[in-house]
């Protein structure tokens, strides 16, 4: 892989996993689209470390908090969320799987744009986090873990859940953004196995360090200005991009036939 592919590509992932618009399908769609082959999971997976990165440097203070105090209501529900995610992707793994050579891709960024206008259209919460109930941060987990699909914004999905379930728009944000770091995690440990049997998939050092670096970067900004933009302004404008984004692909995938 070019190291200017690499950077693109940590640039797409940076932005898109804290902008309501999937990171997974944008990275489907861009490897696609640069005709990227091989075995790309050690390379993805990592793109997705350097967000981590990006979320621990604007959270630390919070993150910090709550390592102090683990016992608190904040820690039980992100931990209920994350699990019930688990238990979903744990259940549907091989389903989810097959699903990444981007079948359903534009169908996933029309789910997106869906969600993303039903949640500008009917939600209007509240609360603070601390406020959630443990059914509520159980709907999260499980919107997060239909999230995991292409095209599907888990950013979008458990900021849009959040505020169904009564969260004020920053709130939603806040636990969206915290929840990403388990999520991660997760998805690290979870890929451990197949990381160790297939490598790096023919991708050297620098592309991975350079996609990593770029990640962590573009995702710090994108996480400061939607932390701003979401208190001052509708999502709407994201599901109208991600909706034109998945007619294109659907027209793509079912008459042009360019990239798909």
């Amino acid at each position: 892989m070019p190291i200017w592919i690499a950077a693109i590509l940590g640039l797409v992932q940076g932005l898109c996993e804290f902008l309501p618009v999937s990171s997974s399908g944008h990275l489907v769609l861009l490897q696609t689209v640069f005709g990227v082959e091989g075995d790309v999971l050690l390379f993805d997976t990592l793109l997705h470390v350097g967000t981590l990165v990006a979320v621990c440097a604007v959270f630390y203070k919070e993150i910090w908090a709550m390592l102090k105090k683990p016992l608190q209501k904040k820690v039980y529900l992100l931990l209920l969320s994350t699990v019930v995610t688990t238990v979903l992707a744990l259940l549907f793994e091989e389903q989810i799987e097959a699903l990444f050579g981007g079948a359903l891709l534009g169908v996933g960024f029309l789910l997106t744009a869906l969600i993303l206008l039903l949640s500008e259209k009917m939600a209007n919460g509240k609360k603070k986090i601390e406020d959630m109930n443990y059914l509520h941060a159980a709907g999260v987990g499980f919107v997060q873990a239909v999230a995991i699909l292409p095209g599907v914004s888990r950013s979008g999905s458990t900021i849009a859940g959040s505020r169904f379930f009564g969260l004020e728009k920053s709130a939603a944000a806040e636990y969206s953004f915290l929840l990403s770091i388990p999520a991660i995690l997760g998805s690290c440990v979870l890929q451990a196995k197949d990381l160790l049997e297939k490598g790096s998939g023919g991708i050297g050092i620098a592309p991975v360090l350079v996609g990593m670096a770029v990640a962590a970067v573009s995702g710090y900004f994108a996480i400061r200005w939607m932390l701003k933009l979401i208190k001052e302004k509708s999502l709407t404008g994201f599901a109208v991009y991600v909706g034109i984004l998945g007619v294109l692909v659907l027209i793509d995938q079912y008459v042009t036939h360019i990239f798909f």
